[in-house]
């Protein structure tokens, strides 16, 4: 009687101790988010846990806080966790698990899936801050770049305006040397003195009568 109640103590440990082994080695299962893993406060988020199994418990964590705790069962292979009314708090790093009905081993914890809760409000305001301020830089350059194409443009109107004129007045002067002009103020002394000699005419000079002409 003792020997058949120790045969069967130990039958039952054995086949529980095989069944906790056997849950040791599930497979890690996966999770999502839908619709997406960002949200505005306020916004609900489902999150889906996938396991291989059905009939099994799936269990929701949080990596940053231990005592965030979802359990729940399901018949088929994967379980849905509706998180509603979200705030920035809910915010963080959340994986899951499950573990077959009667047994107390849960699996592997899935991979992290991070859940971001912001107001997108002010990421819009500080977006548009950027794009003014960029477009201000545009304009000024712009504007800079402007002002210098229209003083260069200034500058090379001006010049080409004194270049002709220097070189309309050369065809005069040298027109002037081929007909040997000179000016007035370009005569010099020793030509007024070769000039007056010739300019002077000469004055005859005036016989005197004869005194024996008059007598007579």
């Amino acid at each position: 009687m003792i020997t058949g109640v120790l045969s069967l103590l130990c039958l039952g440990l054995c086949l529980g101790s095989e069944e906790e082994t056997n849950n040791e080695h599930l497979p890690k299962p996966s999770l999502s988010a839908s619709p997406s893993t960002a949200a505005e406060p306020g916004g609900n988020v489902t999150l889906k846990c996938q396991s291989r199994f059905q009939n099994v418990t799936f269990m929701l964590g949080k990596w940053q806080d231990s005592g965030y705790r979802q359990e729940q069962s399901s018949a088929g292979p994967q379980a849905e966790f509706l998180l509603t009314g979200l705030a920035p708090p809910d915010s963080g790093s959340y994986f899951c698990a499950y573990k077959r009905r009667g047994s107390q081993v849960w699996s592997e914890k899935s991979g992290p899936l991070q859940l971001v809760v912001a107001d997108y409000h002010d990421g819009h305001r500080a977006l548009s801050r950027k794009k003014a301020t960029r477009i201000v830089f545009v304009t000024t350059v712009s504007c800079i770049s402007i002002l210098l194409l229209f003083l260069s443009v200034f500058f090379i109107y001006r010049r080409s305006q004194h270049g002709p004129s220097h070189e309309e007045n050369q065809p005069f002067q040298i027109s002037q040397e081929g007909y040997g002009l000179k000016d007035s103020q370009e005569v010099t002394h020793e030509e007024l003195n070769a000039m007056a000699p010739s300019e002077a005419a000469p004055v005859p000079a005036k016989e005197a009568p004869d005194l024996g002409d008059m007598q007579s």
